[in-house]
């Protein structure tokens, strides 16, 4: 027998050589999976996201408990829980550098949960409009009286709960969030108009004990 093939027998039969081959295959088995998987992650994503986004693409949105969302004062938010904060009412110069067709001064209150959140009614109110809508995408408008109205833009095609002519109530689930007209992600787009005039929502929903982020 072989000097290699000795050196070799006598690490197998060595306990302590046995252990250290096993720690230096978990190791390795460890350093493979952490790179593997992000990867994996990632093309994953990336897949789901490419092309345009229908409502085939969007998840369906987790059930909501409805003593949940406990609406205050006659109003509540479009949203239940926590939520992501992006654009606010008013001027936005820098909006063109990550999108073209955005408007400069921002109409509304972008806010949320990811794809296929529910979207609720802030207020009672009577549905004058759900379908398409100019750059809003898939969205519902609410006269809620008192020359107020609520715009729910963005959702996603094919999930709205409401039709057009239809009463809700604070809490009425509406659709889901989506990424429908002039929209680079999934959020909602939450507008309030007084006598047709948009206004900043977060004082609007503030002065109603609901303060926005």
């Amino acid at each position: 027998m072989g000097a290699p093939a000795v050196a070799t027998l006598t690490i197998v039969r060595s306990k302590t050589a046995r252990r250290v081959m096993a720690v230096a295959a978990t190791m390795f088995l460890v350093t493979v999976l952490s790179v593997a998987v992000p990867l994996l992650t990632v093309v994953f994503i990336a897949s789901g996201q490419s092309g345009t986004a229908t409502s085939a693409d969007v998840p369906k949105a987790p059930a909501v408990d409805p003593a949940a969302h406990v609406a205050k004062g006659g109003w509540t938010y479009p949203l239940v829980g926590s939520y992501w904060k992006g654009r606010g009412f008013g001027p936005d110069p820098n909006i063109s550098r990550v999108c073209s067709y955005c408007s400069t001064w921002h109409k509304g209150y972008d806010m949320s949960q990811g794809c296929g959140a529910t979207v609720h009614a802030a207020a009672a109110g009577l549905v004058t409009h759900a379908g398409s809508y100019f750059g809003y995408g898939n969205a519902v408008v609410i006269e809620n009286g008192g020359g107020v109205a609520t715009i729910y833009g963005h959702m996603a095609w094919g999930s709205l709960r409401v039709s057009t002519g239809e009463r809700v109530r604070p809490g009425t689930p509406l659709g889901a969030e989506g990424i429908t007209g002039n929209s680079t992600g999934c959020h909602l787009h939450f507008e309030v108009r007084i006598h047709g005039v948009a206004v900043d929502p977060a004082p609007f929903m503030a002065a109603r004990g609901l303060p926005l982020k």
